[in-house]
């Protein structure tokens, strides 16, 4: 799997018979240097993790755009048809959809989920994790936005997780010396990205703390530059 990250939680992966953008959030964000058209060409798939701005992005102009199919909750899957979306596939917490290519599966995420409505943040789901199965290939677990909770030993352990994509930003999810913890202790991947930093002023500025946190583990750190691809 080939994986590219474009600053804050974004990322493109690319497999053998498909292209997926993770919560797509090129306009307005900060940490973004690149051009959405290149970021979102040959896409097939979106997967959101849950309904904030800074991870829906750019999810219904790519979609419009590419006729990408759009895979996240329900409820947000919904409000983004009534925006406009034609191709989506909607799921739920602890759901899977097989999509030929790969397979999604909806996680448990400690964070919160809304939309802005002229002024009023309008409910659209649950926030979520995404775990990405394909075959030949290391299972994925994109955690989304989330605090440390144990239950995450569990769900590494149901789908054999080797890569994890992990928030690490704190104020609004766990910071670096917390998800290094949850790396260590509870997901014990093979690889473990980081995520959620560096683009906000009001959240932590790099991964310092969390590379601190696993060394020494059997866990390898790996931090991505901003729009250069990556194997895992």
């Amino acid at each position: 799997m080939k994986l590219t990250w474009y600053g804050h939680s974004a990322f493109r992966a690319e497999i053998d018979g498909a292209v997926i953008l993770i919560d797509p959030f090129f306009t307005g964000n900060p940490a973004f240097e690149g051009d959405v058209g290149a970021a979102s060409e040959g896409v097939t798939h979106v997967v959101v993790t849950h309904g904030h701005g800074d991870h829906v992005g750019d999810t219904l102009d790519i979609a419009a755009r590419t006729g990408a199919t759009v895979v996240t909750n329900y409820d947000l899957a919904m409000h983004l048809a009534s925006k406009g979306l034609k191709a989506f596939q909607p799921m739920n917490t602890g759901g899977t959809v097989d999509l030929g290519p790969f397979s999604v599966t909806l996680t448990r995420a400690d964070h919160s989920a809304g939309m802005g409505e002229a002024g009023v943040t309008v409910p659209v789901g649950s926030p979520n994790g995404a775990i990405v199965k394909a075959k030949g290939e290391k299972t994925l677990w994109h955690m989304g936005d989330t605090d440390i909770f144990s239950d995450m030993a569990l769900l590494a352990e149901i789908h054999g997780v080797e890569a994890c994509i992990c928030p690490i930003g704190d104020r609004f999810t766990m910071g670096g010396k917390v998800a290094a913890l949850a790396m260590t202790r509870f997901v014990k991947p093979k690889v473990a990205i980081p995520c959620h930093y560096g683009s906000f002023p009001i959240i932590d500025a790099n991964a310092d703390a969390f590379v601190a946190g696993l060394k020494g583990s059997d866990v390898q750190a790996l931090v991505p530059r901003k729009g250069e691809a990556f194997a895992i």
